[in-house]
């Protein structure tokens, strides 16, 4: 008897399935629907890598502008200064301090209004 690519395609189907495991119905038992959802899924997963650094500095520009106005300060106007200022904090850095050490974000907010002033 022949034989067709036996050992080989019982491999990469297991290879298949393998990542497939959890998706419900046929999607996880039938080889072609695997497939065709295991290449959606690389798409989304390939897209939302993207997305997921958009959507974080999203949120650290949205702490900021808080606590900025806390300070009466409104968020373009704090950016500006920070630049005038020559202060080189990412928006990460600046939300975190926001968050964690109101007195050091304060100590920024201060600096970055006077560089306005100037």
């Amino acid at each position: 008897m022949r034989t067709r690519n036996g050992a080989a395609r019982h491999k990469s189907k297991k290879r298949v399935f393998k990542r497939a495991k959890g998706y419900v119905g046929g999607r996880s038992r039938l080889i072609r629907t695997a497939k065709e959802t295991l290449t959606r899924a690389g798409v989304f997963a390939y897209r939302d890598r993207r997305v997921k650094k958009r959507e974080f500095r999203r949120l650290w520009i949205v702490r900021i502008s808080a606590a900025c106005k806390q300070h009466g300060l409104s968020y373009s106007k704090f950016i500006g200064g920070l630049k005038k200022a020559n202060v080189e904090l990412d928006r990460k850095q600046l939300s975190e301090m926001a968050i964690h050490d109101p007195a050091g974000f304060e100590a920024v907010v201060e600096k970055a209004k006077t560089a306005l002033a100037a």
